[in-house]
């Protein structure tokens, strides 16, 4: 998933119906109805109002997707979005309005595109308003997205940097980090005083996150050595306005934000104490429904915790027993799976001495490269903006998976990578398939092409309203699969387990999930089930999210299968592939749809 995109997750996640990806999976009715009608130009007003009003209230939103030009970009381009329950009612009172206008646009006549954009919208803000209830059973300071690190990320990777007048922004937004992570504490807070408080161990990870913030002098924070290394270039900064800016970014941190996150660090000792190590949210008050809540959101299904746990069950017997096999065609008899996987993942360690992390990025971007000349004969579009590859900064770098950031729309940035190293040891198995999943095919296809679309709606090519994970998650995993079913693993027989091996982690995934959240599982039951401590602690902070995946990535192929054996030899991938990724980040019902429409319009040539 694009992790850099938190600051809106709440409006991008919803709960419909899925159609049969399994057993016990109703599908959902059509959306494509009326498609037909004629462009309705006061939709397009609407929509077009309302989308904006939605992202004006979420700056850093804007800021990310550059959604507006001149002035009022610039001015949002300063301001930090708030932390404050009045920010959240505000969102919220939005919503409400969206849903309400919606059911009678819906009703109506709207041309194709836009009744998948009205159903699109729909389905995320009647999502919001769902989940609304629940909020505060994500924990505030979490190691994944918690402003003591999403702040930082938002600051030093996805704040623009283009010139003299972004350098003074970065200057005016740096000076409220320390207000909006005071209103982070007050929040955090209040949700202590409901008895919702994360596990003992995710406490403790946020903890080392905001230590390290606190042991670090003012001059070698993040925030000031990244302003002071992408302001380098800048050709209308001089070099006294740089030193300057350089030396005001530095007072902040050690007047305001080191001061705030002293602040946090008192409230996380104050707490630590009343924390226990129960993991499954379903031990908070009213965790069982937030639980049902958080699945049904990501993986926009109404399956139960007992139904994805047993997809979970079923899909890891079948992968451990085609993994079995290629682990003893390598000669890897003895012990079990996960025992097998460390010893051919130990065999393919590199010396660690020089430093073998830039070897790694370097090979990461190969595999990029290579994938992009695989991909021609599977797909007729491809993503104008490039992509690199480029190492976790330090501060997340323990925490965080790879992870994929868009380009900029003005082309000022490509699409990014990120891949954490923080050795002594690295998965050198699994580089293959996460250069897929991550980069190509997978996530730069999916959301660099939907974002470069000028025949869509602004707020679906920036994704203001989209499909959620189980739609983008699901993409890159059914990327993976791709790569398998065409042979670009003929000859790699270590990469193919590579390929296998994450899938067994999102198959573990529905199970331990699930185990976790809504069978009464402990932290170390889910390690030893073979799922490393950080994910473990990734599920916990994080609850559902895991399980969008391997319901996703089922439910693509489902679609693609069922056209297929429509349209029997006129079925064309690639065709089928422009489909997809034309349409761009919907719910799964509306993907299923546009499918069945271009299938339809094939069998009528």
């Amino acid at each position: 998933m694009s992790i850099h995109r938190k600051a809106i997750i709440a409006v991008l996640l919803a709960a419909i119906a899925l159609a049969a990806v399994v057993p016990g999976i109703a599908e959902a009715a059509p959306v494509t109805a009326q498609a037909s009608a004629p462009h309705n130009a006061a939709f397009a007003r609407w929509s077009d109002d309302f989308a904006a009003d939605l992202v004006r209230i979420d700056p850093v939103e804007a800021s990310i997707s550059q959604y507006f030009s001149g002035a009022e970009q610039a001015a949002l381009d300063r301001q930090l979005t708030p932390f404050t329950q009045a920010q959240r009612d505000k969102r919220l009172a939005l919503a409400r309005k969206g849903v309400a206008r919606l059911d009678k646009w819906l009703a109506g006549p709207l041309d194709a595109t836009q009744r998948i954009s009205a159903a699109t919208m729909k389905w995320s803000l009647a999502n919001a308003i769902a989940n609304a209830k629940y909020a505060d059973h994500s924990f505030v300071f979490n190691q994944m997205s918690g402003p003591q690190v999403s702040l930082v990320r938002v600051m030093t990777q996805l704040h623009p940097i283009r010139s003299a007048a972004d350098v003074d922004s970065y200057l005016a937004r740096l000076d409220q980090l320390a207000q909006r992570m005071d209103e982070a504490t007050a929040r955090a807070r209040s949700a202590a005083a409901r008895s919702l408080i994360a596990p003992r161990f995710i406490l403790e990870r946020a903890q080392a996150q905001v230590d390290a913030v606190l042991k670090t002098p003012a001059a070698q924070n993040a925030l000031v050595t990244s302003l002071a290394q992408r302001s380098a270039a800048l050709p209308d900064l001089t070099p006294e306005a740089r030193s300057a800016a350089i030396a005001r970014a530095t007072a902040i941190v050690d007047g305001k934000v080191i001061p705030a996150y002293a602040r946090v660090a008192s409230f996380m000792a104050g707490i630590h104490p009343r924390t226990s190590d129960k993991a499954g949210v379903s031990n908070l008050p009213g965790g069982a429904q937030a639980y049902r809540r958080a699945l049904a959101s990501f993986t926009g299904t109404s399956l139960s915790p007992d139904e994805v746990h047993a997809i979970g069950l079923r899909e890891v017997a079948k992968i451990e027993e085609a993994m079995d096999t290629h682990l003893r065609a390598l000669g890897f008899h003895q012990g079990t799976l996960n025992a097998r996987l460390a010893m051919l993942e130990r065999s393919l360690q590199p010396p660690l001495d020089p430093d073998p992390r830039p070897a790694i990025l370097a090979r990461y971007a190969d595999l990029v490269r290579d994938a992009e000349k695989r991909s021609e004969k599977l797909f007729n579009i491809k993503p104008r903006a490039p992509i690199v590859v480029e190492r976790e900064p330090a501060l997340t770098e323990a925490s965080a998976s790879a992870s994929y950031m868009l380009p900029a729309a003005d082309g000022s940035r490509p699409g990014v990578f990120k891949v954490p190293l923080p050795g002594p040891e690295f998965e050198m198995v699994t580089m293959r398939t996460l250069a897929y999943h991550e980069g190509v095919p997978g996530h730069h296809f999916q959301l660099a092409i939907q974002q470069e679309m000028t025949d869509l709606p602004k707020f679906r090519s920036k994704r203001i309203f989209g499909g959620g994970s189980v739609h983008s998650e699901g993409w890159a995993l059914y990327a993976e699969q791709l790569a398998v079913d065409d042979n670009w693993y003929e000859g790699d027989l270590p990469g193919l387990i590579g390929s296998l091996t994450d899938k067994l982690l999102r198959a573990r995934r529905l199970v331990v999930d699930t185990g976790l959240h809504a069978k009464g599982w402990t932290r170390q039951q889910a390690i030893d089930y073979g799922v490393i401590a950080q994910e473990v602690d990734r599920y916990v902070a994080w609850p559902g999210q895991a399980c969008a995946y391997m319901i996703g990535m089922l439910r693509i192929i489902e679609i693609r299968d069922k056209a297929q054996a429509a349209l029997g030899p006129r079925f064309s991938l690639p065709a089928f592939h422009d489909v997809v990724l034309r349409t761009g980040s919907v719910p799964m019902d509306v993907l299923a749809g546009e499918v069945d429409r271009w299938v339809a319009s094939q069998q009528s040539k």
